[in-house]
């Protein structure tokens, strides 16, 4: 006799309520501290908790880093995607011309931030880690050209990634280390969106 699969719980509701707290927020303000500030702390509890991702949104491709659109806002006025990255994977020198908000899930990566030099070039600056728990600003005004890799060679890493627009359409740019940008759009890993609204499945 074949023991019957058990589906692994995934409690969406999270991801839901991180959404609509979001929005509600952006509904009340425009000031981009004010978002980073507040968001911060929303993504912060939604990545506090690592039980409601669904796999299909978690898994590592072993030839490039993933992006998996999980929701984008009716109005694009924000969208919230999963990186998913194996062993060893990472971006090159990139921008966003959006605000950012990266919530550290599950492993841990690492992002070295650039300046330019007065000649164009491109500085490296800081470098921080984040472990599950921790979550990173960014903001254009501040600077917001970075490089993000996996800090785990022996395993993947999830991040979930918070930006003031569709960012899979955002016209950006990567950089080479004189400072010369060539245009990119990401678009996204995936062709369906998790269904946060069926509520019929929960408890």
């Amino acid at each position: 006799m074949t023991a019957p699969v058990l589906e692994r719980t995934t409690h969406i509701a999270r991801l839901r309520g991180f959404v609509g707290d979001l929005a509600h927020l952006l509904d009340h303000t425009k000031d981009e501290a004010r978002i980073l500030d507040e968001g911060a702390r929303l993504l912060a509890e939604l990545v506090a908790h690592d039980d409601w991702l669904p796999e299909e949104y978690a898994r590592p491709n072993p030839e490039r880093y993933q992006q998996y659109l999980l929701h984008c806002d009716s109005a694009e006025r924000f969208s919230v995607v999963s990186f998913v990255w194996g062993p060893g994977q990472g971006t090159p020198i990139h921008d966003h011309t959006v605000w950012g908000l990266v919530g550290m899930l599950r492993g841990a990566e690492t992002s070295e931030g650039f300046r330019r030099a007065a000649d164009g070039s491109l500085i490296p600056g800081e470098t921080t880690t984040l472990a599950p728990g921790d979550v990173e600003a960014l903001s254009p005004a501040a600077g917001d050209i970075h490089r993000v890799r996996n800090a785990r060679a022996d395993g993947p890493s999830i991040s979930i990634h918070v930006y003031g627009g569709n960012i899979g359409a955002v016209r950006r740019s990567t950089f080479a280390a004189d400072g010369t940008a060539r245009p990119f759009i990401s678009g996204y890993a995936n062709s369906a969106v998790p269904n946060l609204w069926d509520r019929s499945k929960e408890p």
